[in-house]
């Protein structure tokens, strides 16, 4: 066994986890009435069960590994997003 698992990184992760991510926790974030503070734990568990179900369903580590970076991603994806409209628009 080794020390590290290794962990691919690849076009599945940049372009497909990481909005699948923003656009189910937006959905979620619709339909139910969700606080603030609870939408990146959301996002975490979502990028968790993407990773470890279905990008890196043969190794446990490497899907909690990157199912944290979906998470996270999608949270800083959509904060900056955000904040780029609201500049955009003039807006404080």
């Amino acid at each position: 066994m080794e020390a590290f698992p290794i962990i691919h990184t690849n076009f599945w992760d940049a372009v497909i986890a990481v909005p699948l991510v923003v656009i189910l926790t937006q959905i979620l974030k619709w339909i139910f009435p969700i606080s603030k503070p609870f939408v990146p734990g959301i996002a975490n568990v979502i990028g968790l069960i993407i990773s470890i179900f279905f990008a890196h369903r043969n190794n446990l580590w490497a899907g909690l590994f990157m199912g944290v970076f979906y998470g996270n991603a999608a949270v800083g994806l959509y904060a900056s997003l955000k904040t780029q409209l609201k500049a955009f628009r003039g807006d404080k």
